[in-house]
């Protein structure tokens, strides 16, 4: 068992490689390549330097909207009542979205958003404007302070509509955020003590917390701002007991500053910094959190989240940089999730379906389809507990594979291989230009042990490896590579040349892309 002692071992290309598929969306190896060149501290810093947050959605193929037409924004204006214009927007907005998963750039941020999104999950996002005010805010919160997240979330316009906050008031209070504000988002309810005793908190904490939240309600201005507001004749002004488990405070009554007041007394109990740590822990190693465990990384990971005031960014720091997160077991010790994949086979190649800034917007949805089918929605979580691989015992990532799935990867990546149109976009993989980085591509053997490297995070067995040379060149000599590839190099505008090597490419990565280790990372 290692410790949170930042690690000092040997810095090689597997070990940064492990890094940026932990941090980012499908890292490239020119990516890769930087990360061992600038070491560990620096890589950190890079992944932890802020980046522009991109504008707001646009409309990408309808134009009668009378607000907004082809390429502008309809955040913050009103929204005609029609089903079309309505649609148009959630389209706008899904694509989107996936476009802050699909950034190019080396930071932390897009995986960070995505985990807030999978902590603090939503749908039924009806009013596209609530969708985008939510995202909103999980980027401006994603690497900052979670209390701060909490706060905000609380009275988020998306949330209060999917957790029924909006309805929460004092004639008739509800509980349904208040229940999960505890149990899901910031302390955990631990094994259950007695009828209505959960540990950490109880029955009756639920139901005085969900008074002490009433009066906020969310809406559209005119404008098509939403916005939340405190009614305050629906809230209720009377004492709120709370039990032992949460010091048996009393609140009283502070109007629109209330929520805060609730919040501030959760984040008084150590065990919501254990509880974010143990999904972070989830989220960046593994889901296999063991006593021993508990109480090297865990608990020291909570101090420092304590220390530091619920800044998170400094306690992931912590952890990546640590003997512990580059232990060899916990390399390729999962199975990607569906955006994961999805990235892995078009990022890492480096695929650029345009640059045209409105018909990226086309891409991203292209994606989004892509991952709906693997049911990994975005602004869609299957409830409110977020998906089932990030807290469902004992399978967690392994639920992401079954005979369904698994055939929809192998399809995904065959079309991406072998060319797919999308509306107007040829999705084809350039494997040439793929090949062409590695360091000796015309040597089918470093070729192939190049490709394993950059594709797989464990290594393969030499039976594997002499598997994958025949598919590329089926009972040929290994010099005949070498011939093909040099002839190709010299007129590489042959098209009997380049279909030669490219259908024996198709082919290879045909099979690289079904392999168990492409599924890990």
């Amino acid at each position: 068992m290692t410790t949170l002692t930042p690690y000092s071992g040997p810095w090689n290309f597997n070990l940064a490689a492990h890094l940026l598929r932990r941090t980012t969306f499908g890292p490239s190896k020119s990516m890769m390549d930087t990360a061992v060149n600038d070491g560990l501290a620096l890589t950190i810093d890079k992944l932890f330097t802020p980046i522009t947050t991109p504008p707001p959605p646009v409309y990408y193929d309808f134009g009668n909207d009378p607000n907004a037409g082809i390429g502008e924004t309809w955040i913050n204006t009103s929204l005609p009542g029609t089903p079309a214009i309505n649609n148009a927007r959630r389209r706008s907005l899904r694509a989107w979205t996936m476009g802050i998963m699909e950034s190019n750039q080396l930071s932390i941020f897009s995986k960070m958003v995505l985990f807030w999104h999978e902590h603090l999950a939503i749908n039924d996002v009806s009013n596209p404007a609530f969708g985008y005010a939510h995202v909103s805010t999980l980027m401006d919160n994603a690497l900052g302070n979670f209390k701060t997240m909490i706060q905000e979330i609380t009275i988020d316009p998306q949330m209060l509509r999917f957790l029924n906050g909006h309805q929460n008031s004092r004639q008739s209070p509800n509980e349904n955020y208040a229940r999960e504000l505890l149990e899901l988002f910031t302390i955990g309810r631990g094994p259950d003590l007695g009828s209505g005793d959960y540990t950490n908190y109880t029955e009756q904490d639920v139901q005085e917390i969900a008074r002490a939240l009433t009066g906020w309600r969310s809406n559209t201005l005119e404008t098509g701002e939403v916005i939340s507001t405190f009614v305050e004749n629906r809230h209720d002004t009377d004492p709120k007991q709370l039990s032992s488990r949460l010091n048996n405070v009393i609140i009283n009554n502070d109007g629109e500053e209330e929520y805060k007041t609730v919040i501030d007394i959760i984040f008084q109990q150590t065990e919501v910094a254990r509880f974010i740590c143990r999904k972070l822990h989830i989220w960046f190693i593994n889901a296999d959190i063991t006593e021993e465990v508990e109480m090297n990384i865990i608990n020291p990971l909570a101090q420092q989240l304590v220390a530091d005031n619920y800044e998170i960014e400094n306690i992931i720091k912590t952890l990546l940089s640590s003997e512990y997160f580059f232990q060899e077991g916990f390399i390729g010790c999962m199975i990607s999730h569906p955006l994961d994949f999805l990235f892995k086979v078009v990022k890492t190649f480096e695929y650029v379906a345009t640059q045209d800034p409105i018909d990226i917007y086309l891409y991203w949805n292209g994606l989004y389809s892509l991952s709906e089918a693997q049911e990994m929605v975005l602004l869609n979580l299957p409830t409110v507990a977020g998906w089932k691989a990030f807290y469902q015992a004992p399978q967690y990532y392994k639920t992401w594979i079954n005979s369904v799935s698994l055939r929809l990867r192998e399809d995904f990546s065959d079309l991406f291989v072998n060319g797919l149109m999308l509306g107007d976009f040829n999705f084809e993989l350039d494997l040439i230009s793929f090949i062409a980085q590695m360091s000796e591509p015309q040597d089918v053997n470093k070729l192939l042990d190049d490709i394993v490297q950059i594709l797989f995070a464990q290594s393969i067995s030499q039976n594997q490896h002499d598997f994958l040379k025949n598919v590329l060149i089926p009972g040929l000599p290994d010099a005949s590579w070498a011939m093909e590839y040099s002839e190709f190099l010299a007129d590489p505008t042959d098209p009997d040349r380049l279909e030669g090597i490219n259908n024996k490419l198709k082919a290879l990565f045909r099979t690289l892309l079904k392999m168990p280790e492409f599924y890990l990372t």
